[in-house]
């Protein structure tokens, strides 16, 4: 039997709509701070206006949930120290103007109140916020993603995904305005374009079985994931296909949508833990499309245990009919 969507009624409701909200003017602010990036930004690896969007995002998001529901707390990846510095001032004024120009006009204590709103603890009930996911992705105007969950005593509850640069049809050339992903617990997932207030449709991970057949979806930076382990995973599955390279959750979208068949995030470091905001919005997303997301031992993601998945080691991420084959595999190469 289908999942039932998420609709304008049922669990969640105004958390759904407030968070839907907030995720596309939080896209819409970092899609105008983008459109500023010139050549020589890039030539001087100039992080100047992903510092600013992170900034703007968070500022937006925290803002609109603080307004809704001013007893939750939100636990984000930013907070506003180096914005209070007497240097910093410039990059507080561009984080003003564009919230400005997006219809938030606010003095600057206002906003750094807004940003410091995610220096929130983890708790019974709380939100998890990456105002940007996929830093570099941003810069090269490839994929990045605002990333934002709800949290209720240790369960996912509500997870979106803004992606503006990925188009709400699997292989369309312009993406438009992005996509926003959104999935609620037990009531399926969804994709809509971000710049529509309606229009969402359903979203089912691929009925692939054959690990052969699998597109494998992994990281552009290798920094971030070990490319080395994957190919080797990739080889005792069969799988020739190249792996598809992106920035951001904006894997977990295409795992949740069909347009890739699995993700690994394999530790480059022993002891490396994952946060929780690098996760927590697409992991939802994958399960209520019918895939399913563990660590690399096949445990589900514990988020009881504050702001690092520290009872985790790695992630898997599959459309659910390949999941334990892959994990076999990963056993088999070690990783």
């Amino acid at each position: 039997m289908p999942p039932v969507l998420p609709s304008e009624s049922g669990p969640h409701t105004a958390e759904l709509a407030t968070a839907v909200e907030a995720v596309r003017l939080a896209m819409r602010v970092c899609r105008r701070v983008q459109s500023g990036i010139t050549p020589d930004v890039l030539e001087k690896n100039d992080r100047s206006p992903v510092t600013v969007a992170d900034y703007a995002s968070q500022a937006v998001v925290c803002r609109a949930i603080a307004v809704a529901f001013p007893d939750d707390r939100i636990v984000a990846e930013e907070d506003s120290a180096a914005l209070r510095q007497p240097g910093q001032a410039p990059f507080l004024t561009q984080v003003r103007e564009h919230l400005a120009a997006s219809g938030l006009n606010a003095a600057d204590d206002e906003v750094l109140a807004w940003i410091d709103a995610g220096g929130g603890a983890c708790g019974s009930r709380f939100w998890t916020l990456d105002p940007i996911d996929g830093t570099k992705g941003f810069l090269r105007r490839e994929q990045y993603a605002v990333s934002l969950a709800l949290i209720v005593d240790g369960r996912i509850e509500i997870g979106l995904l803004g992606c503006p640069q990925m188009p709400p049809e699997i292989g369309a050339r312009d993406a438009g305005g992005g996509s926003i992903f959104r999935a609620v617990r037990g009531r399926g997932a969804e994709v809509s374009a971000a710049d529509e207030a309606a229009g969402w449709r359903p979203i089912t991970a691929s009925p692939t079985s054959d690990p052969a057949a699998a597109r494998l979806c992994e990281s552009v930076e290798r920094q971030h994931s070990a490319h080395d382990l994957s190919a080797r995973i990739a080889q005792d599955l069969g799988i020739a296909v190249p792996p598809v390279r992106m920035d951001s959750q904006a894997k977990y979208a295409a795992v949740a949508r069909g347009e890739a068949d699995l993700y690994l995030r394999l530790p480059t470091r022993a002891d490396y833990r994952e946060n929780i905001w690098d996760h927590a919005g697409g992991v939802l997303l994958v399960e209520e499309a019918g895939g399913r997301v563990t660590d690399l031992d096949g445990r589900p993601l514990d988020f009881t245990r504050g702001q690092k998945l520290t009872a985790n080691r790695g992630l898997v991420v599959t459309n659910g009919r390949l999941h334990e084959r892959v994990l076999d595999a990963v056993r088999r190469v070690g990783a």
